[in-house]
């Protein structure tokens, strides 16, 4: 029971803690360290037990950690993860179902699915809600039952999952484990570069050769950012983004569940060429399967590692789109809300705890071991039409196969499409791409022979971001989609800025609306390109504009519905 301060001296003014709450609180923490930087891990440690974040937890972990109530509860209220209840609220139903309402899911009926589950689960018992994006684009429509992802999902299925009660997501089962991955020469580069017989220089100068750039969405060049770090005084960081929340994407929990001691040698790799003093993971929390097969399998490199290695940090997300900026990215790992950072100072130059930051994408440190070992030759020998290595496509939507497909640079949708997914579905015709998620633009079949690459599409109005492919048919609406995504936005803006934050609701209400207002959505399209502060409003328009501009015929009278269809 919380009871008014009477101002004792030397003590705060306000409300008592709960002690039961306090003592919940401390044994749930255990020996873990009170720092401010850990408090989103410990707001998971409170929910996972819990089921929710009580007022009263929220004020003894406030106590606890030393910190203002304002920065907890503004902290957890920011992610979507975190069930936060106000003071006299109920707790929510002991099961939570999410349904996956992004892009793809969309086509594959997310919306007769939720309305079914809706309608078939206990009220009381089970809660079903919508969700972004979880990243299982190829398996849709996805539903997650507490962290167990159902996918394909139909309500036999869910309600099947509800029953068993087994809410945990399994491990992946083809990860490749510490000692597989030594056997066949792991870890031997990373070794060789402790013990001198690798050359710094050398290697930086194969990656700048290589062509190797950022391949979570900006395309930097790699080894051009490696050596601008080592440009910057010590201590430096590494911080490996793994929050990959845009709407069709999914290439990284597909390299994370074969894989991932490949990247983690990359990242121990890019670690010793910058002479860094810690490596951070942040991984988004819709891979719980994922954090379980790392946190074994870096116990496991701890254990029976040859060289010395820097504190490796796993770092938890909450659900936050805004995250898988790497800015707003560096914010969550110090416990705080994801808020993009106003530049300069770049995150190279101040970033995580202040310290200069090498920054990069799960695929692009996945790729050092290879490149390196097999020289930069290798990898510049890869590609179409001109274009500079590989690319991991994520695959999904109406194709015969979806998945993530590794293929050149340069490859065009219309040859991933024939070549790796097996054509379209049967009764579908091609109609039209989304080249790089929701905020990548729409382009039509007619520039389906376009080279799929960085710098390849601006002059459409798109880019290829993370390549993540999402292919729609002739029984589809670009505008549907385009107000998918839309709603999508508004619904992960920070609402650290004005244009972001109102303009994408406003473009939502009105892309709702059965007649479209160009000049009015062109104008918010304006002002959220220019004045946000960030990529997500300054790329939330690109859909709604490449469906004015490629799309018309769903303008004139008499064209097709917009209205989301039943699914696949």
């Amino acid at each position: 029971m919380l009871k008014p301060r009477r101002g004792e001296k030397g003590r705060r003014r306000g409300v008592v803690t709960d002690q039961e709450a306090l003592r919940e609180v401390r044994f749930l923490l255990g020996s873990a360290s009170r720092d401010r930087e850990y408090l989103i891990e410990h707001l998971h440690r409170v929910q996972d037990h819990f089921g929710c974040l009580a007022h009263r937890h929220i004020l003894a972990l406030a106590e606890e950690m030393r910190l203002a109530v304002v920065e907890v509860f503004e902290t957890a209220t920011f992610y979507h993860h975190f069930d936060v209840l106000q003071e006299d609220e109920a707790a929510p139903p002991s099961c939570t179902v999410r349904v996956c309402t992004s892009i793809s899911c969309e086509m594959a009926g997310a919306g007769p699915l939720m309305t079914a589950l809706r309608a078939s689960l206990e009220p009381g018992a089970v809660r079903v809600i919508p969700a972004p994006c979880v990243g299982r684009c190829s398996d849709a429509p996805v539903a997650v039952v507490q962290q167990h992802p159902v996918a394909p999902a139909c309500p036999e299925t869910v309600a099947r999952a509800v029953q068993d009660g087994d809410f945990a997501c399994p491990l992946p089962e083809a990860a490749v484990d510490y000692q597989a991955y030594c056997a066949q020469g792991g870890y031997q580069l990373l070794a060789d570069c402790h013990g001198g017989r690798r050359d710094r220089e050398a290697i930086l100068s194969c990656l700048e050769e290589s062509g190797l750039r950022g391949l979570g969405g900006a395309g930097f060049p790699a080894g051009r950012k490696w050596r601008l770090l080592l440009e910057q005084p010590a201590p430096r960081l590494v911080a490996i983004n793994i929050d990959e929340g845009e709407p069709g994407t999914f290439k990284d929990r597909c390299y994370l569940e074969t894989d991932p001691h490949r990247f983690i040698e990359g990242s121990l790799i890019a670690a010793w060429a910058i002479e860094a003093e810690a490596v951070y993971l942040y991984l988004r929390d819709e891979y719980a399967g994922c954090r379980r097969l790392l946190a074994r399998e870096l116990e496991a490199l701890r254990e029976a590692a040859t060289v010395p290695l820097p504190a490796i940090h796993l770092r938890r997300g909450a659900g936050a789109y805004i995250c898988g900026e790497e800015s707003a990215m560096i914010e969550s790992m110090e416990g705080k809300r994801g808020l993009p950072r106003l530049r300069p100072p770049y995150v190279a130059e101040v970033g995580l705890f202040g310290r200069p930051t090498l920054e990069h994408n799960l695929e692009t440190v996945h790729w050092v071991r290879e490149i390196i070992e097999r020289g930069a030759g290798w990898f510049r020998s890869q590609g179409r039409r001109g274009r500079v290595g590989l690319r991991s496509f994520s695959v999904s939507g109406r194709v015969a196969r979806p998945g993530m497909y590794l293929a050149p640079a340069g490859i065009s949708v219309r040859e991933l499409i024939e070549e790796y997914c097996g054509g379209m579905q049967d009764g579908h015709e091609f109609y039209g791409y989304f080249p790089g998620g929701a905020s990548g633009g729409i382009l039509p079949a007619g520039l389906g022979d376009e080279p799929l690459d960085f710098d390849t599409l601006q002059q459409h109005g798109c880019f290829i971001g993370s390549a993540a492919i999402i292919v729609f048919s002739d029984q589809d609406s670009a505008r549907a989609l385009a107000r998918n995504a839309m709603r999508f936005f508004e619904d992960e803006s920070c609402g650290q800025c004005t244009p972001c934050r109102v303009g994408t609701a406003k473009a939502a209400a009105l892309m709702d609306r059965e007649h479209w207002d160009r000049p009015l959505l062109e104008e918010l399209a304006s002002c959220m390109e220019d004045a946000s502060i960030c990529g997500l409003g300054q790329a939330a328009p690109n859909p709604l504009r490449c469906t004015f501009r490629y799309f018309p015929q769903e303008f004139e009278s008499g064209a097709r519905s917009d209205a989301p269809r039943e699914g696949g």
